[in-house]
């Protein structure tokens, strides 16, 4: 299926950078943030949250190009398409992928608005809150999608995040189009289940027309069929796509075909941050399927990297991530 194709992963989303800090509920209360959510803001109350945050840590994140800087970490060939302006903080976002081998070729915004920022909030139960100010990471159009990169690429990988710009619903459709031209497989991930409110009608025709691979947490496969029964919400997932990906946190993950549910069990883990659980679970999974194993271990796969993730603060591996997985699930690459 993937020969002659040299990227095993293209991710396209925000060009973000983190500042992590912890907070407690009064903080998040004070600023109108909903725990557990991502909330976007404008860059006048961006900066009066970022002025507020005590002992900040700042790396370049973003879901999407999380997954991505996962999978380099696995040894895959990685692509990422985002937008960001030539300033401080693009340039670092910049930077950190090059010199993490993922072409990251995409032209830089020369508008003068800055470039994205995601602030983290990380309250004592592990839980993270974030507010995002797109900034140029929202103007990303039709033409800074990159067919002869997605030509190369075995499963183009979108992030749900960047589906509140018009124009990135646009790239997103343009993108899907040359996955399917090309015989790329298309994976997609909800991100947020407040994203997935704003968005359920249009994110549904997406994912019914467009995605082979969809990932969620349960809270976002709920809402986009809005129903408290997961049960139900995996009957209508296994109908639409190839395989369904559902993250549960310490429950596991459940991988759902046409006609069976896999139940990935959760590695025990002492978890300080969940930021990034997600994106690399899916650097993990994503890495199993461009290597052909089956969708049981690169559940396990996806498993493990999840459980470095939430093992320490911020949303990038503080371990060698092939050692750890090799150790921890004893699976190698």
């Amino acid at each position: 299926m993937f020969l002659e194709k040299n990227i095993d992963v293209l991710g396209i989303g925000n060009a973000i950078i983190d500042v992590i800090a912890n907070a407690d509920d009064a903080f998040l209360e004070n600023h109108n943030l909903n725990k557990g959510s991502m909330t976007l803001v404008d860059e006048t109350i961006s900066k009066n949250i970022y002025a507020e945050m005590k002992n900040k840590v700042q790396m370049s994140g973003g879901s999407a190009a999380n997954t991505i800087f996962g999978l380099s970490e696995l040894g895959c060939k990685s692509a990422f398409i985002g937008k960001r302006s030539d300033d401080e903080l693009g340039n670092i976002f910049h930077s950190d992928l090059v010199n993490s081998n993922i072409i990251f070729t995409t032209s830089p915004l020369d508008t003068g608005e800055p470039s994205a920022r995601c602030l983290i909030l990380v309250t004592s139960d592990a839980e993270r809150t974030m507010a995002t100010f797109l900034g140029s990471s929202s103007k990303l159009t039709l033409k800074d999608i990159n067919e002869e990169q997605i030509a190369s690429s075995k499963i183009v990988y979108l992030e749900g995040y960047l589906f509140d710009p018009p124009e990135a619903q646009e790239a997103f459709q343009k993108a899907a189009e040359y996955a399917r031209a090309h015989n790329a497989k298309v994976a997609f991930t909800l991100s947020d289940a407040f994203c997935v409110e704003r968005h359920r009608k249009k994110m549904k025709y997406f994912i019914e027309n467009h995605v082979d691979i969809l990932f969620s947490n349960e809270g976002e496969i709920k809402s986009l069929y809005e129903t408290d029964v997961l049960g139900d919400a995996y009957t209508f997932l296994k109908d639409v796509v190839e395989v369904g990906v559902v993250t549960q946190g310490y429950k596991g993950a459940a991988i759902i075909e046409k006609t069976t549910i896999h139940k990935i069990e959760a590695f025990s883990t002492n978890v300080l941050d969940t930021t990034g659980a997600g994106d690399f679970f899916a650097a993990g999974f994503l890495a199993g399927l461009s290597k052909n194993l089956d969708l049981i271990k690169a559940g396990v796969l996806g498993a493990a990297c999840s459980s470095e993730i939430i093992s320490h603060y911020g949303g990038r591996p503080e371990k060698n991530l092939k050692e750890y997985i090799k150790n921890k699930a004893g699976l190698i690459l």
